[in-house]
């Protein structure tokens, strides 16, 4: 039996099987699949930006009230059942809620995040005017719609500078962090050591102006090693097997969009053999990323070193789509300058952070608290002090 419509002819049973071999169906599949995906993926967009947009809208109405008729606290409450009456089963009508939806508002279209918001985002030229109170410009609004209600509300439970609350609501949008993986960054302090302050490398020489931006942003001025357990200087390979028992938190640590390729990642060049410590893939840069941990200080020779794998990598496993390689060098202290003069020469994108492994004591603790040493020979006298007691 054939089937003639669509002016082809494929036969049921046999034929159906051959059919679903083939590299054409299996193509056209997934094509539809990646529509109906994207098609969802769209219409939760849309969902998302309405709700804020409501939510926006009752904060905005609920502030303008209370000014014009002299509206108490209460008003809220009173608000909130009447609300709730009106749609009964309708999530999100709370008291607590109609109170997060006017912080959210008023915080968001107060003057001094307005304007560090118009100089953060490079957005003058839209705005000829200075920005008109309680009056959020579009571009503004546009990029507070893409985050989802419960991103919003953790921001401003967490974050209150207004630098620091627009760099985790870009990097969210940017790299589609969940709601946990905001929280683990801001508890990992992921915007101040983001900041260019502490950073060194030669992005903006080897990379064009959009990738610099955005390999600028994944790269941090200091990396959290606490999770490793290890509370003294180490080897670097005694780092790095620790790393690849915790590597999930490693990951975390970078940053979204890294995937891991591997450990002691082989180099074949001729007859010689090379092995880069730790080598990641980065979503949204399109980039491999290489990673040199060192136990000690930076030294030139690292850059050097790194220089010459990212050409490696590059001329033999970078696709055809991807875009250059990037270069982390990971090291217990480094000096800015030496860095700088280290990169000046280097064509490849390559960033050196510094990383520490246990707490920074707070100044007001320094001095004052007993070594490991001192620890230990309390325990060991406390020990021996019970020993003699037993035998008595």
């Amino acid at each position: 039996m054939t089937d003639k419509r669509g002016g082809g002819a494929f036969e049921f049973g046999g034929g159906e099987k051959k059919l679903l071999s083939t590299k054409e169906y299996k193509s056209f599949l997934l094509d539809l699949k990646n529509k109906i995906i994207l098609s969802r993926v769209r219409a939760a967009r849309s969902i998302n930006r309405h709700l804020i947009r409501l939510y926006w809208d009752i904060g905005r109405s609920i502030v303008e009230k209370q000014a014009a008729c002299g509206w108490g606290q209460s008003v809220v409450e009173v608000l909130s059942k009447d609300l709730q009456r009106g749609f009964p089963g309708l999530r999100g009508l709370s008291a607590a809620n109609l109170w997060a939806m006017r912080r959210f508002y008023v915080e968001y279209t107060d003057d001094h995040f307005l304007q560090q918001a118009v100089e953060e985002l490079g957005k003058k030229s839209v705005i000829s005017a200075p920005v008109p109170a309680r009056k959020a410009p579009s571009f503004l609004q546009q990029l507070v719609e893409e985050l989802p209600w419960g991103h919003h509300l953790l921001l401003l439970e967490k974050i209150k500078p207004p630098l620091a609350r627009l760099y985790y609501i870009r990097a969210s949008v940017r790299f589609g962090w969940s709601r946990n993986v905001l929280l683990n960054q801001i508890l990992a302090e992921a915007y101040e050591r983001s900041s260019m302050k502490g950073k060194t490398h030669n992005f903006q020489v080897a990379l064009p102006e959009f990738l610099a931006e955005q390999a600028n942003e994944a790269l941090k001025s200091s990396y959290n090693l606490e999770f490793l357990g290890i509370d003294r200087q180490v080897k670097e390979r005694q780092i790095e097997d620790r790393l690849l028992e915790r590597v999930q938190k490693f990951i975390l640590e970078l940053g979204y969009g890294f995937c891991f390729i591997g450990r002691q990642h082989r180099l074949v060049l001729g007859h010689k053999e090379y092995f880069i410590d730790l080598l990641f893939y980065h979503r949204f840069l399109k980039s491999l990323v290489a990673i040199e941990l060192k136990a000690g200080s930076f030294l030139p020779e690292y850059a050097g070193k790194m220089d010459f794998y990212l050409n490696v990598l590059n001329t033999k496993e970078k696709s055809p789509h991807d875009n250059p390689s990037i270069g982390i060098i990971l090291c217990a202290k480094k000096d800015d300058l030496d860095v700088e003069f280290s990169l000046k020469s280097k064509t490849n994108p390559i960033g050196v952070s510094s990383y520490h492994l246990t707490s920074k004591l707070p100044k007001e603790f320094r001095g004052k608290l007993p070594t490991e040493r001192q620890l230990l020979s309390v325990v060991r006298e406390t020990h021996l002090h019970g020993e003699r007691e037993k035998s008595q």
